[in-house]
């Protein structure tokens, strides 16, 4: 199995910059704020590979020990990656109330200021693990007072193998038979730093970005972010391996991704073009545009993300507001981020197809 694996640093780096997941590179639980110091400074239009790191098998209620965890699933300990062992066994502290996700950056984007626009670009994902994990516990979920239906947390240990050419993992019935769902890699947390000196918790996403989890954010797309102090302080973390809309067990697949991103500042008319004067997340697959909507009530998270969906065909395309309302209704699909971020998360996908005659 070592094969397969993608140790801190080792094998090809596809990006200009590396930057791995050690004890001076990684927050736990919290995320950069506009205090924080950056772990290296980038130009813009710089790629930078990231080694991030799975929060999954080394968290206090999992032992913080990733050799035994693991090896009570069978994984040898010659095939746990070396910064879980180290960041488990680190001194840094992590308490009941602070967030799971093994957080990495911040990244300073040279020139970058408040009222720009970060784009970052997803060039690679590269799973670092066979294997990976379905967490559920108790008090979350979108079932949160019906499973676990047992005493403690649940956790399905999923391997990773190829099937027809591509990545996937399987899930047993209670007869043996298998159900084998395919694999598309993503990281659920991608945010700048918002403009506070206050600690902020990594679970709720915000206009910053943050623990989005939307699983779009695949191979081939883009996120884009307003920023809101200098140099942007970019960082990333919560690797997925596959997700369904909704995440509603309160993980997905996590495992940890060797991610290659391009940071690009974009400002001025450029920012707006991007953007149609959102300030909060807005993707861009190869296929679609994706405003997105959050709030800790999942109505009021559609009603956002209706409006910034709105804002976004009114200000890019110059539609009026009962025409692009008119349109979200006929084409536009909302579709439901997760639920289990304490702030609930709803994107829109708008098809690239139907606007043709702009471009």
């Amino acid at each position: 199995m070592n094969s397969t694996l993608l140790q801190p640093g080792e094998g090809t780096i596809a990006g200009r910059h590396l930057l791995t997941s050690t004890t001076e590179t990684v927050s736990w639980g919290w995320l950069p704020n506009e205090k924080s110091t950056p772990c290296i400074t980038v130009d813009s239009g710089d790629t930078v590979t990231i080694d991030t790191l799975s929060h999954e098998g080394i968290l206090p209620d999992q032992g913080r020990n990733p050799v035994e965890f693991l090896g009570s699933y069978g994984v040898e300990a010659t095939d746990v990656l070396h910064d879980a062992t180290a960041i488990a066994g680190s001194g840094i502290p992590h308490g009941p109330d602070d967030g799971p996700h093994v957080v990495t950056g911040p990244i300073e984007i040279a020139g970058a200021e408040p009222g720009d626009v970060l784009k970052i670009d997803v060039l690679e994902l590269l799973p670092r693990t066979p294997y990976g994990f379905v967490s559920s516990r108790h008090g979350y979920s979108a079932l949160p007072d019906e499973l676990p239906e047992g005493p403690g947390a649940t956790y399905e240990f999923c391997r990773v193998g190829l099937s027809g050419g591509r990545m996937v993992s399987w899930m047993a019935a209670t007869d043996g038979r298998q159900a084998c769902f395919p694999l598309d890699p993503f990281l659920g947390l991608m945010g700048v730093a918002p403009a506070t000196d206050e600690p902020v918790h990594s679970v709720p996403p915000g206009d910053f970005g943050g623990n989005i989890d939307v699983k779009w954010a695949q191979v081939g797309s883009s996120l884009y972010l307003p920023v809101s102090v200098p140099g942007a302080l970019f960082y990333t973390g919560d690797p997925h391996y596959a997700q369904g809309n909704g995440e509603v067990a309160l993980t997905a697949l996590e495992a940890s991704l060797r991610a290659t991103l391009r940071l690009t500042v974009l400002s001025g008319a450029d920012a707006t073009a991007a953007m149609g004067g959102l300030r909060n997340p807005l993707l861009e697959s190869p296929g679609y545009w994706i405003p997105t909507g959050m709030d800790p009530d999942l109505g009021e998270a559609m009603r956002k993300c209706v409006r910034h969906a709105i804002t976004f065909l009114v200000e890019r395309f110059g539609f009026e507001r009962s025409t692009a309302m008119a349109y979200l209704s006929a084409a536009g699909d909302f579709e439901v981020s997760q639920v289990v971020d304490r702030t609930k998360g709803v994107h829109c996908m708008i098809r690239k197809a139907d606007f043709a005659q702009w471009f």
